[in-house]
């Protein structure tokens, strides 16, 4: 198969298996510049702003936590392409690429799981959205704070205006489509960069370029050093899980694998290196200028002693996290949902349930839930490394990237991807056990060591169980 081939689906497809925006790719339009500013809007966010100053936590020094950001993209960048590349070949998104592995109707395990896990982060997101918004709202009308007390269901009622206004805007902006969320993220992606480049020159000046960098109090020793070293590797990986698994939801428009490679080794690998440089700047020169590290963007923007400013910030931050939400949050469930029942739920009506369903889950509960988040969305967080191993072992090692596409929309009987009543045992069963092993992992107090590595840790289970699993299933040519 070319690499811009189209594929045409016979006759016999399954209504059940099929709608317009599930059927592989037609237009290639998402060349290396979209899928470059795809990544821009991921990393670009309040967590990604923090996540390297976070490392330093371990006790690290700076040098040692660029190591390790630099190995751990690197890891990344290979995972990416892997999952980039099936998707580019076969135009399919993620649901319809794990029917491959897990079955036809199988599928829908890797895809719920995928669901709900950007459901309650899109709301989270959403709400922090929010949370900028108020700022600007209350910088530039002060006479709003009296509604940023009281309120019902732990918001005020300038949060719910916030919120809710957000909310529509972002279903309003997505109704369009996967051409719509392309003109975003074009956008959002590089905007960001230019109030973080403003804020790191300013913080310089500010602080007469007096930039600490001792964030952590704690002084590892030589053994504490090398596990803080890989914990940060491994925890990069995990902070990119999510992408990770669904790539293929947007790689899937690219007109060729180079388009592919090119952004991914610009828009993820050197653009991660240098906004998180530029982030540990920022947070380092915010002690000499405020007297205590400001680790929340936000929060620095709003200290700056210009309204211009902040107003210039906190849209921008308004912005990049819209931007980060279509990308990880919004993009995913859309199909996943599609996917659960094609005939009745299209990717916009995908996108408006998980829209719903993100207010329903009151999110800024549930951000300030340690439980909530530790263990509802860490253990579900757990299994992402899991599904990601079977479905790649599954492409590249059993199947040899030989994918019968039409198959993938079939149940006649013969079909590939039907197995045993359209569910693959093998995955399944592969799956569970590795899943609960990589949960305990990440859960268990007494544990905890550990639970740095248990992307890695569900991954190595889950393709070594699939494979003892599916001995003597090849590919056919």
């Amino acid at each position: 198969m070319s690499e811009t081939t189209h594929v045409e689906l016979p006759t016999d497809t399954s209504p059940f298996l099929l709608n317009d925006d599930l059927a592989p790719a037609k237009d290639r339009n998402w060349k290396t510049y979209s899928l470059f500013a795809m990544w821009m809007s991921d990393v670009h966010s309040i967590g990604g702003y923090t996540f390297a100053a976070g490392l330093f936590a371990f006790g690290l020094v700076g040098w040692q936590v660029l190591v390790a950001l630099v190995i751990g993209i690197a890891l990344v960048n290979v995972a990416i392409n892997w999952m980039g590349y099936a998707g580019q070949r076969t135009g399919v998104p993620y649901p319809v690429l794990a029917r491959a592995s897990f079955g036809v109707f199988g599928a829908n395990i890797p895809a719920l799981i995928r669901a709900i896990i950007a459901v309650f982060w899109y709301g989270i997101q959403t709400w922090l959205a929010s949370v900028a918004l108020i700022v600007l709202l209350l910088r530039v009308w002060p006479q709003l704070t009296p509604m940023t007390h009281g309120g019902f269901l732990g918001l005020s009622p300038l949060g719910w205006i916030a919120f809710l206004v957000l909310a529509a805007l972002q279903l309003a902006l997505f109704s369009g489509g996967m051409n719509a969320v392309r003109k975003l993220v074009d956008f959002a992606g590089p905007a960001i960069w230019v109030v973080m480049l403003g804020l790191a020159i300013w913080v310089l000046v500010k602080s007469g370029g007096n930039i600490a960098f001792n964030f952590s109090t704690k002084q590892a020793d030589a053994g504490g050093v090398i596990y803080g070293f890989f914990a940060s590797i491994s925890l990069t990986v995990a902070y990119f899980s999510t992408l990770m698994l669904n790539y293929c939801d947007f790689s899937r428009f690219a007109p060729n694998k180079r388009a592919v490679s090119l952004a991914n080794f610009w828009g993820l690998s050197v653009n991660f290196i240098a906004f998180s440089v530029v982030s540990v700047v920022v947070t380092g020169g915010s002690l000499a200028i405020f007297g205590k590290y400001i680790f929340d963007p936000v929060e620095l923007v709003s200290k700056i002693d210009s309204t211009v400013a902040i107003l210039i910030g906190a849209i921008t931050f308004v912005i990049a996290t819209i931007g980060i939400n279509v990308v990880a949050n919004f993009v995913s469930p859309a199909y996943d949902l599609a996917n659960a029942a094609p005939k009745f739920i299209t990717f916009r009506r995908g996108g408006v349930i998980t829209a719903i369903l993100s207010v329903l889950i009151l999110p800024w509960n549930v951000y300030a839930n340690p439980v909530a988040v530790n263990y509802f969305l860490g253990a579900l967080a757990a299994f992402l490394g899991p599904l990601y191993a079977i479905i790649m072992t599954d492409y590249y090692l059993i199947q040899r990237g030989r994918i019968d596409v039409p198959d993938l929309y079939r149940t006649v009987p013969g079909s590939r991807y039907l197995y045993s009543k359209g569910v693959n045992p093998a995955a399944v069963f592969a799956f569970i056990p590795a899943a609960l092993v990589a949960a305990i992992v990440a859960l268990l107090p007494q544990l905890s060591g550990l639970a740095p590595f248990s992307w890695f840790i569900g991954a190595l289970l889950g393709m070594v169980f699939y494979l003892l699993l599916s001995r003597g299933r090849h590919a056919v040519a």
